[in-house]
């Protein structure tokens, strides 16, 4: 295996992860986001009412985005399964 190739597959598999790691990220930051704004405005300074909105979110956009990232992780591995004659040279 050359070092360009390993090099092309270790920045793949950082490219999955980002693609898989988003919506949950995403989802979790806006609403962190509102929950910080909606505390900033009524003065409420709870801690826990920072976190169980956020892993709500997060449950949800797995539940949404589950399937998607779900075919992406497996085209992904039949990729790198299909693509083991080639490393091996």
């Amino acid at each position: 295996m050359s070092g360009d190739y390993a090099v092309q597959m270790g920045r793949e598999a950082l490219t999955m992860v980002m693609l898989v790691a988003a919506p949950m990220l995403g989802l979790g930051l806006i609403v962190g986001l509102l929950v910080s704004i909606f505390q900033a405005t009524t003065q409420i300074q709870e801690q826990t009412l920072a976190f169980i909105p956020k892993i709500i979110a997060v449950f949800v956009a797995i539940l949404i985005f589950g399937p998607w990232m779900l075919s992406l992780v497996v085209d992904y591995t039949r990729n790198i399964f299909l693509s083991l004659p080639q490393m091996v040279r």
